[in-house]
């Protein structure tokens, strides 16, 4: 049986070029580590891997949800482990592939034994986060669980609600929760209750400003390609809001706030463009500072620079090294 593997990264960081590389290398299925690669619809602003690509190796996990639909760590990790035991079972490696690192560590560490829902805690908490904002609550979380105010962006309203939940809840933080579940895992050598022990190859940059430069480039590729069209197409269904999670999707935020000022200010669109040009490049680089920040707290991942002269060649030396170690 073959232990699966991750390969994650910062966005832009060239996870799908590797991951693709890997699989006519090996035989592997890819299980998405992407919150957002779930919402059908949403192909361009995600950076979705394209139907030729898709078509080159199973994909899971991608156009699963409506985007008037939820989707959580616990959704996730559920699903995770049911497409890895079916994928080891028909002798072949597990790849997840992605970086939506809240979702790797739940699926590592286990999160059966997180507090429920409590219904009247979090409708506390929105209500709180309508008169205040949530960047008010985010602020609120860092006072009381810096690490995961940290990896998460203000206006996240969902990871920031569930957060404050488990808080108000255990009286004990979401990391405090994640390092337990680390602890346990570390201590046991395998696969404990309700973590998966994986391998992990982390894609990381030597210099910021190449991932910096990619990501501007990316979003300028996106453009073109016609996000603006997907994102009037998404509009135009009259059944999404803002403030559903879908839409709070980097890119997505930024374009439905300035379509909005567009409409409601009269701005120009060729000033629409270039402020959605700055603020969706901030807000991406900003994403990425934050997935760095969750790297980081990985100690058994394998960092290949990104940036580097040939990653692929290194991630394929390593698969082919964690396979061969696991039989």
């Amino acid at each position: 049986m073959l232990k699966p593997i991750a390969l994650v990264g910062p966005t832009a960081s060239g996870k799908t070029a590797i991951a693709l590389a890997i699989a006519e290398t090996f035989p592997v299925e890819i299980i998405s580590i992407d919150s957002a690669l779930v919402y059908r619809g949403m192909d361009i602003g995600t950076a979705k891997p394209s139907a030729q690509e898709r078509a080159q190796v199973s994909h899971h996990l991608i156009d699963i949800r409506e985007p008037t639909q939820t989707y959580n760590a616990a959704d996730f990790v559920n699903d995770a482990q049911h497409l890895i035991a079916e994928i080891q079972a028909c002798g072949k490696l597990p790849l997840l592939v992605g970086g939506t690192m809240l979702y790797l560590k739940a699926l590592q560490d286990g999160i059966d034994d997180l507090p429920k829902t409590d219904a009247a805690t979090r409708e506390a908490i929105e209500t709180r986060a309508k008169a205040n904002g949530w960047p008010a609550m985010h602020e609120e979380l860092r006072k009381v669980d810096p690490l995961t105010a940290a990896r998460l962006a203000p206006n996240d309203a969902q990871r920031i609600s569930r957060a404050l939940e488990v808080w108000h809840i255990s009286g004990k933080s979401l990391s405090a929760w994640f390092e337990e579940g680390a602890n346990k895992r570390l201590d046991t050598q395998c696969t404990t209750a309700s973590g998966t022990d994986i391998d992990v190859i982390s894609l990381e940059p030597n210099d910021r400003a190449w991932l910096h430069t990619r990501i501007e480039q990316r979003f300028t590729a996106m453009l073109t390609a016609g996000f603006l069209e997907e994102m009037q197409t998404l509009r135009a269904r009259g059944d999404l809001t803002p403030d559903l999670p879908s839409m709070r999707c980097v890119g997505y935020r930024q374009a439905w706030e300035q379509m909005d000022a567009m409409q409601l200010q009269g701005i120009h669109s060729q000033e629409m463009l270039v402020n959605l040009q700055e603020t969706a490049v901030a807000a991406t680089r900003q994403l990425a500072k934050r997935q760095l920040t969750w790297l980081r707290s990985m100690p058994e991942r394998h960092i290949i620079a990104c940036d580097s002269v040939d990653p692929t060649a290194q991630a394929l030396t390593l698969v082919h090294s964690f396979i061969a170690k696991g039989l």
